[in-house]
């Protein structure tokens, strides 16, 4: 269907937004791709009564096993920014020009992942002075694609941030090894 063979981190941490991590942790894998979730450092994660066990943890977790990284939003990234090791996991996959997705309050961690001076990005409107401080030019769209970068701003947008992620996936390299 489309991502056979390639593997996406998508990201976990305490009160995710419920839809932007299942509606994408299942579509990726009905496109044929291998998705596996990260954590911080807990054994299991919970929103709305819902529990996510990590597959592993940031401190693991390793840019050479992944072909993009997905981040939900809800106030988990405000939790997941706290973790050294995953805001490094961000900025490496940034750095090795592979794909990063983020939707609504991600973007936060985009902002201490340092990575959108001179980019393109849209987010939940709360956090787009946060984006325009760190460099960003935000634009009020259900989607941006800059390059790597992948940015949605709420969840009515998922259907159309599935469709960036899967097409820009589609386009990169195989996964070597």
């Amino acid at each position: 269907m489309g991502l056979e063979g390639k593997r996406i981190a998508i990201l976990v941490e305490d009160d995710y937004q419920m839809h932007e991590f299942w509606y994408p942790f299942y579509r990726m894998q009905e496109a044929g791709a291998e998705v596996r979730v990260v954590g911080t450092g807990k054994e299991s994660y919970a929103s709305h009564g819902y529990a996510v066990k990590p597959d592993l943890q940031a401190t693991d977790a390793r840019v050479d096993d992944f072909d993009a990284v997905i981040i939900p939003g809800g106030q988990a990234p405000d939790k997941m920014r706290r973790s050294r090791e995953m805001v490094a996991f961000v900025r490496d996959m940034n750095a090795a020009g592979k794909p990063v997705a983020a939707i609504c309050h991600a973007g936060s961690m985009l902002v201490s992942a340092r990575m959108l001076q001179g980019r393109s990005a849209t987010s939940f409107y709360s956090v787009r002075d946060d984006l325009e401080a760190a460099g960003a030019s935000w634009s009020d769209e259900p989607v941006v694609v800059d390059g790597n970068l992948i940015t949605s701003r709420v969840p009515g947008d998922l259907p159309a941030f599935c469709r960036a992620v899967i097409a820009t996936l589609s386009k990169a390299p195989a996964p070597v090894g």
